[in-house]
């Protein structure tokens, strides 16, 4: 049942795609890496993020989670492979995102890149990669 609606959306996303669409894809996973090249080079930032949890156990896990999933599902997600398993790596990160704002102080300019970001993965989580990409080529070659 499930496949079925997956793949209702696939034919719909490949019929209605577009370039700016890809574009707007592309630009995510650019974001999403670029951020995950951040926290690596400042560790300390996404240690201050998660401040307002307190001392908690899997503070490393967190760290090494949300590093990882943003450089490989944001190239993932520009290439456009797997980009609906990607996205579904990147929901809690950006639901945390959106609710650590109101756990510690509020940074105006975090919550609305975090709420764009989370909208627009949520678009693609229901659109797709669209026609322009792996996953398109891939179909297509069976």
């Amino acid at each position: 049942m499930e496949t079925i609606k997956i793949k209702k959306l696939n034919k719909w996303a490949n019929s209605h795609t577009s370039y700016p669409i890809d574009i707007l894809r592309i630009a995510l996973g650019v974001f999403l890496f670029l951020k995950g090249v951040t926290f690596i080079k400042e560790s300390h930032r996404l240690i201050d993020l998660l401040a307002p949890l307190g001392n908690f156990d899997g503070g490393m896990f967190i760290y090494h989670y949300v590093v990882a999933a943003h450089i490989m599902g944001g190239i993932m997600i520009v290439f456009g492979l797997l980009t609906r398993w990607s996205i579904w790596a990147q929901l809690p990160i950006l639901i945390g995102a959106v609710l650590i704002n109101f756990a510690g102080p509020m940074v105006v300019m975090n919550l609305i890149v975090s709420l764009i970001t989370l909208i627009v993965c949520v678009f693609f989580l229901m659109y797709g990669s669209g026609k322009h990409s792996l996953d398109y080529y891939f179909k297509m070659q069976k």
